[in-house]
């Protein structure tokens, strides 16, 4: 380990550094990144939910620079043309579709996956990046709590129903963009739909995105070997709407030390990019770099944990194992 990797650790164990638009400038400058924007995409495509505001609009905008051809998944049809026809103006040449799903509904995602299939025949990277903060419990039409369905059940069946097609890829990737928020959170297994105690959205928040970090380590793990890589960044604090929205009060104390969506994008950039993010898989990475999974022992979950999180799912959604006779 060298000088650049010491400070850089000092500023992830004091944490207010590390995940500021300063701890972005400063690991920029330590280890002379390449420009995200400098990888080529062009001949990929790339599957890209939430990519109307925040961290996904500003990597919608840097993979159509990049030479993507971008599939966008949200569920408002009209802020999903927008955001198509804004790439089309500033990007000329650039090839981008759009597929209107609700991730927090299964039948819709299922739908969308099945829209993406008749009309992708090649998929390179799936970014999962679509969030929300519900301040209230609501429970879905299918007897699901809405955040959890938003960020761990929809996700798994797009990726589920998606998976085939990643693995045919030659350089297949999946990156789960989650939140740090998670690490102040444990995950109760016997509890995912947050039925007890007084509910809390920011904490519900935190806990998906926990179940979400566990199941990327366990798709890494069951697709060891088939060619496609996976890992979950997080962006540190970065200047969105959903912050904003979320946590208004955090937001205004931190203020001009917030990341811009674009610093916060860049490591989703990076990984599904860089040829040296390839082959790296079942990591939780921020500026590029690889950090821990956990920071409180209370919440961490074992290897045993994380299948149990698996099969959970596997039975909430109905779906047969994607990584079954792989």
């Amino acid at each position: 380990m060298d000088a650049r990797d010491l400070i850089d650790d000092l500023a992830e164990v004091l944490v207010v550094p590390s995940f500021t638009r300063t701890g972005f400038r400063l690991r920029r400058r330590l280890h002379a990144w390449p420009e995200a924007e400098s990888y080529s995409m062009a001949g990929r495509t790339v599957v890209l939910t939430g990519p109307t505001s925040g961290l996904g609009r500003a990597a919608a905008g840097a993979f159509a620079r990049m030479g993507a051809r971008l599939v966008l998944v949200g569920r408002d049809a009209g802020r999903l043309e927008r955001t198509r026809n804004e790439l089309v103006v500033k990007t000329p040449g650039v090839s981008a579709s759009t597929v209107v799903a609700d991730m927090a509904s299964l039948a819709s995602v299922r739908a969308a996956a099945a829209e993406i299939l008749t009309r992708e025949p090649r998929l390179d990277v799936i970014v999962d990046n679509a969030g929300t903060v519900v301040p209230t419990r609501e429970v879905t039409h299918e007897n699901f709590e809405r955040t959890f369905a938003t960020m761990v059940l929809g996700p798994f069946v797009l990726v589920a129903r998606l998976l085939s097609r990643l693995i045919d890829s030659p350089d297949g990737r999946l990156v789960a963009v989650t939140s740090g928020g998670m690490y102040a959170q444990s995950l109760p297994l016997d509890d995912l739909g947050y039925e007890r105690g007084t509910y809390n959205g920011p904490r519900a928040y935190a806990r998906a995105k926990r179940a979400q970090v566990a199941l990327v380590r366990e798709w890494a793990r069951r697709l060891d070997g088939m060619g496609v890589t996976v890992n979950a960044m997080h962006p540190g604090w970065a200047n969105t709407p959903g912050l904003e929205a979320s946590l208004p009060g955090f937001a205004k104390l931190v203020g001009g030390q917030l990341r811009s969506p674009g610093e916060g994008a860049d490591t989703m950039l990076w990984l599904a990019a860089a040829p040296d993010a390839r082959g790296r898989a079942g990591r939780l990475f921020l500026d590029r770099r690889a950090r821990p999974f956990d920071r409180i022992p209370r919440t961490r979950l074992s290897a045993a944990d994380r299948a149990a999180l698996w099969n959970a799912v596997l039975e909430l959604t109905g779906e047969p194992d994607p990584t079954a006779g792989r």
